[in-house]
């Protein structure tokens, strides 16, 4: 089962006699992991040697490609295609990284910095380390000084997505017999400090005529002749030799004089017992607890403090022994933090197929103005009680509350540190933004920084030009000010009708839901209804009349239908001085009438709505639409009306009026399908399912 890929940096070779840092570092945590045979190592090999773990696959790359990070990383790309990989982890190579999150794998990526994420390509800048901070699942680094360095600069200096994962080593159960040996391993260069190191051991090998020295390593670019009879001078040999030859040794000698990321050898060499003398550059005083450290990088200290251990064999030995004993970093202490996290990404984290349980913050008004006289058809408590019944836990934050004088200024700040304050309480999986964009940028950037939410938003008004619904311009322009950090779009609008700088992947069409508490009537029950037609309108009136400056074709279309039908008995609320009814007087009303006319603003849209639609057929009564909409690709005409024009309304409604029993048959048709394509537990299910698939 190939779940895992982890990807080395293409320059790293994955074998026994020429292993890197980070190949050392998989090779040690994968060896101890739990999940070890679901996952592959994907290395480039250019001959045939035997790598260090058999589930290692070569992903050789010929010397003619150019941007060989790119080709390489590719190779994996397709592997992923092929295997469907849950978790990548890919070794410091942020190129590599955002080459995967370009090709929107749907893969969790873990990445793990082993050098200073300043000197890495694509990894330099602070927006580039932002960006990574924000679209990688996890980010692990090799000490707390690369760590620092990646925040470095950085608006904030924490996430919680970004840890520390030391290198780390499996102590030895038996203190080694120690020799008279001081040793030195790493590039035999100046920045690795082999110059003092080989100055100092000549002057100590030439006054402790039982001592020996020995060097490994290489450096083509960095000549040194240090020459002496007990001071051998190794070429690379493979890991395990290293390690015993640091049983063997005394003293080790780590006097970096550049910012050591980690400083692996002078972990392996203190856990096995030498007395260990490293720099303070870098990661290396995070190595080992009881470092001896050179205050001056020159060949006059080190030689002092080689000097004082050589000379008082008890204070060496306390040194080693204490070395040994507490080894700061085991392998056993920290492969379960790794190991704990895949499978979270492999068994539980975002499957909402298995009931997973998530803490929602809804933002958005309730209606709780004019005394919840629209408590019926608001959509922002239908996706409340949705996310409910799918067992999610909600906190409903009704931002119209605090848009007063004495709350809040121009710039909403006053919301937006509640909101932030909300957050750090309640800490979120998903912060839901109802028919609103009331935080700032700042605010929805810093909250998915620090909290890893993700951030949907769902719109009810109309979005399409087509459609001149109210204020279809301000609305787009208002979702449109922050979609760079918005997740998903759920739109009661379809996305085909929209022209937006949004992507197109992001936009999704939001029906208009139904709750089986809300939407709880059976209108094709009801008996006596003597009104034939019902229809409200609500927008831009006051007292049944149209306010100044405000027009409403909607009033022409009903006007029109009554002079050419004047013997349907209509119930018009809205317009024709008949006041807008609310809530319970709006069903008392609806309950009077064997059928409906649902009619939005502008021109019709594909599947677009305003939420009266809930109101009616969810309730049970039989309800007219224009057939532009394209319902049809959802409702047959046995329960859902669709009509052509005013006339052809007219003549359907005519018709129908013969057959009272079918009208009550298509009116619990109506009802039935419509709680079975979007009642709320269905929709917020999708929502959830396509925000964090």
């Amino acid at each position: 089962m190939k779940d895992i890929a982890i990807l080395l940096p293409y320059k790293e070779n994955f074998t026994e006699n020429n292993a890197g840092a980070a190949s050392i570092w998989v090779k040690d945590y994968l060896n101890r992991s739990k999940l070890k045979k679901r996952s592959t190592v994907y290395g480039n090999l250019e001959d045939n040697s035997k790598p260090l773990l058999n589930n290692f696959k070569n992903l050789k790359i010929g010397s003619s490609f150019v941007k060989k990070n790119i080709s390489y990383t590719d190779k994996l790309y397709k592997e992923y295609l092929k295997y469907h990989f849950k978790i990548i982890e890919i070794h410091n190579r942020p190129e590599s990284l955002l080459y995967l999150i370009k090709k929107k794998v749907k893969a969790k990526l873990i990445f793990v910095y082993h050098n200073n994420p300043q000197d890495l390509r694509s990894s330099s800048s602070i927006k580039e380390r932002t960006f990574i901070a924000e679209n990688t699942d996890q980010i692990y680094f090799v000490s707390g000084w690369v760590k620092n360095k990646f925040f470095e600069n950085l608006p904030y200096n924490h996430r919680n997505n970004c840890e520390i994962l030391y290198p780390a080593i499996n102590p030895i159960k038996k203190f080694p017999k120690k020799e008279k040996v001081i040793i030195f391993t790493g590039k035999l260069n100046s920045s690795k400090g082999f110059d003092i190191y080989g100055k100092s051991v000549i002057r100590i090998l030439d006054k402790f005529k039982n001592w020996k020295a020995m060097a490994i390593g290489n450096e083509p670019r960095e000549k040194f002749n240090f020459k002496h009879n007990r001071l051998k001078i190794l070429d690379w040999v493979n890991h395990s030799k290293i390690l015993n030859y640091y049983k063997k040794a005394s003293i080790s000698v780590v006097p970096s004089r550049w910012q050591e990321p980690f400083g692996r050898t002078a972990m392996e060499s203190a856990a096995f017992g030498c007395a260990t003398i490293t720099s303070k550059k870098g990661g290396l005083p995070e190595t080992f607890e009881n470092s001896l450290f050179i205050n001056k990088i020159n060949e006059h200290e080190l030689y002092n403090l080689i000097k004082k251990l050589i000379i008082n064999f008890d204070y060496r030995k306390k040194i080693q022994k204490i070395n040994w004993k507490n080894v700061k970093h085991k392998l056993s202490d920290h492969v379960g933090k790794i190991d704990s996290l895949k499978n979270f990404y492999l068994n539980s984290n975002f499957n909402f197929n298995k009931g997973s349980k998530f803490k929602i913050l809804h933002i958005s008004t309730f209606d709780e103005r004019s005394d919840h006289r629209l408590f019926n058809i608001s959509i922002a408590n239908k996706i409340s009680k949705g996310f409910i019944r799918n067992d999610h836990d909600v906190i409903n934050f009704s931002y119209r509350n605090y848009l007063t004088k004495n709350l809040i200024t121009k710039n909403n700040s006053y919301i937006n540190d509640k909101i932030t304050n909300i957050t750090e309480n309640y800490r979120p999986n998903l912060i839901v933004l109802g028919h609103n964009n009331i935080l700032e940028n700042k605010t929805l950037s810093n909250i998915k920084l620090k909290y890893n939410s993700k951030i949907i938003l769902w719109y009810e008004d109309a979005l399409g030009q087509k459609g001149e619904g109210p204020n279809w311009k301000n609305n787009l322009n208002l979702i449109e000010n922050n979609h760079h950090l918005i997740d998903q779009y759920y739109l009661t609008t379809h996305p085909d009708e929209i022209k937006t700088k949004i992507q197109r992947q992001k936009l999704n069409y939001l029906p208009i839901p139904v709750d089986p508490n809300i939407e709880n009537l059976t209108i094709y029950d009801y008996k006596n209804r003597y009104k034939d037609l019902f229809f409200a309108l609500s927008h831009g009136v006051n007292f049944g009349k149209l306010k100044k400056g405000k027009s409403d074709e909607r009033e022409n279309f009903i006007g029109n239908l009554m002079q050419l039908f004047p013997n349907l008995k209509y119930n018009i609320l809205g317009i024709s001085n008949e006041l807008p009814k609310w809530n319970y007087n709006f069903y008392n009303e609806l309950a009077k009438c064997k059928m409906s006319l649902n009619l939005s603003r502008g021109k019709p849209l594909k599947y677009t709505s305003s939420n009266r639609i809930a109101a009616l057929v969810g309730n049970g009564i039989f309800t007219f639409i224009d057939i532009n909409t394209k319902f049809y690709d959802f409702f047959d005409d046995n329960e859902v009306g669709f009509y052509k024009n005013v006339k052809d309304l007219g003549n359907k409604i005519e018709y129908l009026l013969k057959y009272p029993k079918k009208i009550n048959e298509y009116g619990k048709r109506g009802k039935e399908k419509y709680f079975k394509l979007f009642n709320n537990k269905i929709i917020t299910k999708k929502i959830i399912d396509k925000t964090f698939s």
